[in-house]
């Protein structure tokens, strides 16, 4: 009987990890920043968009939050505030990268 309350609650355990999201997190600014030319600012820019694109993912009803609520809720929650917080990060590095390339003036 142990055993197999063991088992299961290690089953639940392994099949809540894959409900953690993992936006990437951006840092605002980084070294190198301002000798970046006008071409690696755009490259930049659309890195920035995929991250944007993800965390927006992590935030709305996918397969990992569903399983959070499902399993542990407070994961879902964790999952939704991590997305998040990648996306002020990503706007606070868009911003930061703008006033370089306005400053360039790229175009």
């Amino acid at each position: 009987m142990k055993k197999a309350v063991l088992l299961s609650a290690i089953a639940v355990s392994l099949s809540t990890l894959p409900a953690c999201t993992t936006t990437e997190k951006v840092a605002v600014q980084q070294p190198g920043d301002k000798t970046l030319t006008c071409e690696q600012l755009e490259a930049e820019f659309v890195k920035l968009d995929n991250v944007m694109q993800d965390a927006q993912g992590d935030k709305g009803v996918n397969t990992a939050n569903v399983a959070a609520v499902v399993f542990f809720w407070p994961a879902a929650v964790g999952n939704y505030m991590n997305a998040k917080d990648a996306e002020e990060l990503v706007e606070k590095r868009r911003t930061h990268l703008m006033s370089i390339y306005d400053s360039k003036g790229c175009q």
